[in-house]
């Protein structure tokens, strides 16, 4: 019984998951990054999702830190908006540190 509960419950939470990462676009991220934060940080969208490993944007968004990080990086910003945050980390998390991926911004 623990067993297919255990499933059920794993089942759930990457549904869940998968429902937040179905929603957010990594074009619409690298766009918003453009328009939005760039100015505000300084560094292109390549040295901004470089500043951490997939892991680290994937251990951030699980804990709900990426917004923060985002002030971290860029003190300067201002108006960045809740609605932008899972685009933003999907920009982030393709073009990390190591991704082998280079955006075009």
């Amino acid at each position: 019984m623990k067993t297919i509960a255990k499933i059920a419950l794993s089942a759930v939470i990457v549904l869940g998951m998968s429902a937040t990462t179905a929603s957010a676009d990594v074009a619409k991220g690298q766009k918003l990054y453009q328009k939005k934060l760039k100015s505000g940080c300084g560094i292109s969208g390549a040295a901004m999702a470089g500043k951490h490993t997939q892991g680290e944007w994937e251990e951030l968004k699980e804990a709900g830190k990426v917004k923060a990080e985002i002030e971290k990086i860029c003190p300067d910003l201002k108006g960045l908006k809740d609605d932008y945050i899972n685009d933003l980390y999907d920009f982030f998390y393709e073009y990390g540190s190591d991704s082998g991926n280079v955006p075009s911004c």
